[in-house]
């Protein structure tokens, strides 16, 4: 966690205005992200979810993120929502094919039978 905290501060001092560390695939029961706006950190931790379709998690957290932004969402709320909307999908998500299956980015839009 302190590892994460140190890294968003470098990532500010080469210009981004605010970071999001995200602890998704490190060990352990729990995830936990870390945001730093420049003056305060935050941490987001949500108890991890057990599956081997998490594909799209990243690409999916940060358009939610970008997404809540757009809408005027202050940066910690945005991110919040993001990061409750991805949980939601991961948990939701489709065994499809081999591998590593898709999050359903439409879990909240309709029921499937099983879940």
């Amino acid at each position: 966690e302190n590892e994460m905290k140190t890294a968003a501060e470098k990532i500010l001092k080469l210009g981004a205005k605010k970071v999001v560390v995200k602890g998704g695939h490190l060990d352990g029961m729990y995830a936990t992200d870390i945001l730093y706006d420049g003056v305060l950190f935050k941490e987001l931790t949500n108890r991890r979810v057990k599956t081997k379709n998490t594909h799209g998690t990243g690409c999916t957290f940060s358009s939610a993120i970008a997404a809540n932004i757009a809408k005027g969402i202050d940066f910690f709320d945005a991110v919040t929502n993001a990061k409750a909307y991805i949980t939601g999908a991961i948990e939701h998500s489709l065994e499809i094919g081999h591998g590593h299956g898709p999050v359903d980015h439409f879990f909240k839009y309709h029921k499937r039978t099983g879940k």
